[in-house]
C-alpha cells in the first residue's frame, strides 16, 4: 500500500499554459467576426445615411417597399414620392433604399 501513495506524489504538476496562447482562438474569432460581419455592416449604414442626405426633390428612388416614384417635397423626417399620375405617398426618408439615374421613369412608361 506503500507504493500507491509514493507513486501519487510522483506525478508531475499540471503545468499552467500561458495566458496569451489560450486567448488566441477567442482573439481570432472576434478579429474574423469584425472583419466579415461589424465592418460591412457599418460601412452600409454610413452610404444609407449619405444616400439619405442627400436626397433631392426630382430625385428617382425606390423605397425599401419596392415602390418607384419621383421625389415630390422632402421635409425633415418624411418624403413625398409620386409613384403614379395624381397618386403622391409620404414615406420615412430612411425608407427610401435607393436612387436610380434619371430618367428611370420615362424608361418604364
Amino acid at each position: 500500500m506503500d507504493f500507491f501513495i509514493s507513486s501519487a506524489y510522483a506525478q508531475d504538476a499540471a503545468t499552467p499554459s500561458g495566458g496569451l496562447i489560450s486567448f488566441l482562438p477567442l482573439i481570432v474569432i472576434f478579429a474574423l467576426f469584425y472583419f466579415m460581419l461589424i465592418r460591412p455592416q457599418m460601412k452600409r449604414a454610413k452610404e444609407h445615411r449619405q444616400l439619405v442626405a442627400g436626397l433631392q426633390k426630382g430625385d428617382e428612388v425606390v423605397t425599401s417597399g419596392g415602390l418607384l416614384g419621383k421625389i415630390t417635397s422632402i421635409d425633415d423626417s418624411f418624403v413625398t414620392v409620386k409613384v403614379a399620375e395624381n397618386t403622391e405617398i409620404m414615406v420615412q426618408r430612411h425608407a427610401v433604399a435607393s436612387v436610380m439615374p434619371k430618367g428611370t421613369l420615362k424608361d418604364l412608361s
